[in-house]
């Protein structure tokens, strides 16, 4: 049963569970990006509309800012084998940097990672070794490398790394830059920011022809994107933390919009978490740098967006329950059983919505 208004004393992780086919997971990126279709969800009517991603320009006011992320993924993923104990393989996942070459990586198989082990990786372009074990079972690790030819630890990754799917993207992606944005640019996610996937370069030159203006934040995505909420009361579930850097130029950009009377238009969960997150830290918009693990779900007050686009986020999951506290939990439910009836691709590779 829906329930109109969940207060945050009824709010169950149960509550934000849904049946979805598994045939509707997308594991192809769609082609053109902006051959998407879109669910576009209207909150004061509660009406939906079925179009094309592309005709998003139509729903964008001159006037209005659209905001970007524009963290790009790096290939984080990395195989190699242990220095002593045989050349035993081991498994790599980059998720933070600490500093310039350490970082928390989550390892596998942990048992056999314990601290001091040494790590080669790619016929030993790259070499780890392990600091320190974390409460989660986490490594920090220093890498090291030859940097007397201008090397870095991201143009190695380039050389030796796999770009770190989501576990729900079984098959193969042919093309790695499928699985960034057109306007990637700061290196720094595990995984990308999705909704912003289906824009083409065409599609933002349209918007601004327009006069839509077109703002910057970076949000460097974290695994914890993916992590399932294990407590049965929302309220008890703690979120991974985030990096994020909010520019002087997207600060002014979205202030004066405001002040004109537009509209903020925040693509993708990570760009409302950053500007919701500095709203919330500083009471206003404003230049920040700083780490986030802001949880928003029903009963949470917007501070900064007036409009959310989104790609279909799994059963359970933050995401669906921040979607849910911008439109409404009873809107956002049945807007999903509409997608699931209309057979809408989800997830990353997925379609997208547009609510209002």
């Amino acid at each position: 049963m829906i329930k109109n208004d969940l207060s945050k004393t009824e709010l169950k992780t149960s509550d934000f569970n849904f049946d979805l086919p598994q045939e509707l997971i997308a594991q192809h990126p769609c082609e053109p990006r902006d051959a998407a279709r879109l669910l576009v969800l209207d909150r004061e009517k509660q009406t939906t509309e079925h179009r094309i991603f592309r005709d998003i320009v139509e729903y964008l006011h001159p006037g209005d800012v659209l905001v970007i992320n524009d963290s790009k993924v790096i290939p984080a993923r990395i195989y190699g084998k242990k220095c002593s104990e045989g050349g035993a393989a081991c498994e790599f996942l980059l998720l933070r940097q600490k500093s310039l070459d350490r970082w928390e990586v989550l390892v596998r198989p942990g048992r056999r990672l314990r601290e001091g082990t040494k790590v080669t990786f790619g016929d030993g372009l790259l070499t780890a070794t392990i600091d320190e074990i974390i409460e989660d079972g986490n490594r920090i690790v220093t890498f090291d490398y030859d940097r007397t030819g201008g090397e870095s630890l991201f143009s190695i990754l380039d050389k030796i790394g796999k770009m770190p799917l989501p576990p729900y993207i079984t098959e193969k992606l042919a093309d790695k830059e499928r699985y960034q944005t057109v306007y990637a640019r700061e290196r720094g996610s595990a995984a990308a920011p999705t909704a912003g996937l289906h824009f083409t370069p065409e599609l933002l030159d349209s918007l601004r022809e327009k006069g839509v203006g077109v703002g910057f934040v970076t949000l460097h995505v974290g695994l914890g994107t993916f992590r399932p909420v294990k407590a049965e009361n929302v309220e008890d579930h703690h979120m991974h933390s985030e990096h994020y850097m909010l520019p002087e130029a997207t600060a002014k950009l979205i202030n004066d919009t405001k002040k004109n009377g537009g509209r903020v238009f925040a693509v993708g969960t990570t760009c409302c978490r950053t500007l919701e997150s500095v709203a919330t830290k500083c009471g206003e918009i404003r230049a920040d740098d700083d780490w986030t693990d802001i949880f928003i779900y029903p009963g949470y007050q917007y501070k900064c967006i007036d409009a959310l686009i989104t790609n279909f986020h799994l059963p359970e999951s933050t995401l669906i329950m921040l979607v849910s506290a911008f439109c409404g939990y009873e809107n956002t439910m049945n807007a999903y059983k509409i997608a699931v009836q209309e057979k809408y691709r989800f997830f990353s590779f997925g379609d997208a919505m547009l609510i209002e």
